[in-house]
């Protein structure tokens, strides 16, 4: 029963998502493999929305280390429980909250004993900038200790790409690459455990900088993002931008040259907004104000549109079905709909 409500739970998800986003581009599922233990590893721009983009569409059923933090409030403990996430602790939860790892290592070793699959962000934090920012040592302390426990098993580490057209903006599009995996085994020497830290996140970060783009140019990462924006790339294209970053002149495109809206989105966007006068006011006045960090704002417009949606097609009906009939009003919410499909997926 408790597969049962996953799987439709999942696709449940997987339909909100594919409504919320204009496309959904995936690359590169033939890498996954399937009858070994695999450790996902992707960039991590947008908070929870890359679990849920992972979770319904990478062919395996994982388990998600998750910051600690989250599961506090003992309603959304259970919910994550359920969805197989996992609490790692980090040392702003407190020094003494580390210790609390050690299980959560131990229980990491057994689920790939059982040649399961789980993801962490190697990154250990979030940033919406189209950049792959320092590993964190702390994915290569699971594999090593599960190694140091388990020397026989094949470990395979599958860098992730995720690739967002505007992480902030809506509609939106991205574009999920899965990398070459990584044995972790011919990476490990136990006699050495610096050196082979420093092998696997640096093979783990080459990787992921050819699956996202990445600015490596702090300094002047605003300046060359307008640049490539003036020169139309296509973020959800990783490797193409990057080639046109090598290439660029830093600082001889001007902001100014940014690409402007054209007349016929500006409509759409008008008649969007007007079908969907209650959910727009809902969320600009109620919803956004509570984005605590930028990185949450898809993950929040989401989950807002993915509960209050359906409330409002049902309110169409009702109130259509009352004044016509309830024919009329099925046609009246249909309408709504295909047009907000058209509009997600043409914008």
């Amino acid at each position: 029963m408790k597969n049962l409500g996953y799987i439709l739970l999942k696709y449940w998800v997987k339909v909100g998502l594919y409504c919320y986003y204009g496309k959904i581009r995936m690359v590169g599922k033939e890498h996954i493999p399937k009858n070994k233990p695999v450790l996902f590893l992707p960039n991590h721009q947008s908070a929870l929305m890359e679990v849920l983009l992972l979770a319904v569409d990478c062919d395996r059923k994982p388990w998600f280390l998750t910051r600690s933090d989250v599961f506090k409030k003992p309603t959304l403990k259970r919910l994550f429980a359920y969805l197989q996430m996992i609490p790692i602790y980090r040392i702003r939860d407190g020094r003494d909250s580390l210790k609390k790892n050690d299980a959560v290592f131990e229980r990491c070793a057994e689920l790939f004993a059982k040649n399961e699959a789980i993801l962490m962000f190697p990154e250990a934090n979030h940033n919406i900038k189209r950049r792959v920012r320092p590993l964190s040592k702390g994915f290569t302390r699971i594999l090593f200790g599960t190694l140091d426990k388990y020397p026989e098993l094949d470990i395979q580490l599958v860098p992730v790409g995720l690739n967002y057209k505007d992480s902030k903006a809506f509609p939106d599009r991205i574009a999920i690459i899965f990398g070459k995996p990584i044995a972790v085994k011919g990476l490990y020497q136990k006699e050495d455990i610096h050196a082979s830290t420093n092998v696997v996140k640096e093979a783990v970060a080459t990787s992921l900088k050819t699956l996202t783009t990445h600015i490596d140019d702090e300094a002047n990462y605003e300046t060359i993002i307008a640049q490539l924006e003036a020169f139309g790339v296509n973020f959800l294209k990783p490797r193409e931008v990057n080639e046109v970053y090598k290439r660029l002149e830093t600082r001889k495109t001007k902001v100014s040259d940014r690409p402007k809206s054209g007349f016929v989105g500006t409509i759409f966007r008008f008649i969007f907004t007007l079908l969907n006068l209650p959910l727009v006011l809902g969320w600009w006045l109620w919803m956004k104000p509570k984005v605590w960090e930028p990185e949450f704002t898809a993950t929040l417009r989401f989950g807002y549109a993915f509960l209050a949606s359906p409330l409002y097609y049902f309110l169409i009906f009702i109130v259509v079905s009352l004044v016509f009939t309830p024919f009329i009003g099925a046609l009246a919410v249909l309408g709504v709909f295909g047009f907000n499909w058209v509009y997600v997926k043409l914008a």
